[in-house]
């Protein structure tokens, strides 16, 4: 019970600072110590970290093959998990399904994303990739890997049920095609 009225505490306190956006500029230092200094660093990402989370609201989706769309290419389906809404625009999420036959012709066109952060997880199947790098890899059921931003790359083949769960930051970004 304690344990749920501290984290009570702390979510109050967190909202307060959330509507005085200046109140970590207005602590309080004991006399004589010099104040914090200000950083790109892991503090700064904190503070920028907490404002972000303070803009975020609860969003569920359940699966529905109905809520497959065409997107970004002609070969796969996105279903979106409704995450960019949910978070302002911070991050999106989306289940991809490969629509088979894999063309290799059609699909190893090399690009990059213009991204801060992409992660693709592997749901069903397996998929065949080139990355800069790293070479020709092969992902399969389970497999994770995170792609660097601006990370050349192409995909080269799929299974006929491949599907992937892709996490990419900032939700909206450019693709920019290299051939």
């Amino acid at each position: 019970m304690a344990r749920t009225t501290q984290r009570s505490k702390h979510a109050r306190k967190t909202q307060r600072a959330a509507r005085k956006p200046d109140a970590v500029s207005r602590g309080r230092r004991s006399a004589g110590k010099k104040p914090p200094r200000r950083t790109g660093g892991a503090a700064s990402s904190r503070a920028k970290s907490k404002s972000r989370t303070s803009q975020q609201t609860f969003i569920a989706s359940h699966h529905r093959p109905e809520a497959f769309e065409r997107g970004l290419r002609r070969y796969a389906q996105y279903r979106d998990l409704g995450i960019a809404g949910a978070t302002g625009g911070m991050v999106r999420a989306h289940v991809i399904k490969m629509v088979p036959p894999c063309d290799p012709a059609e699909v190893s066109k090399r690009h990059f994303h213009d991204v801060e952060f992409q992660m693709v997880y592997v749901l069903k199947g397996w998929i065949k990739g080139e990355y800069e790098g790293a070479g020709i890899v092969t992902m399969r059921e389970g497999s994770c890997w995170l792609q660097p931003p601006k990370i050349k790359h192409s995909v080269l083949d799929y299974s006929d049920d491949c599907e992937l769960l892709e996490i990419i930051m900032p939700a909206d970004f450019a693709t920019v095609e290299l051939e």
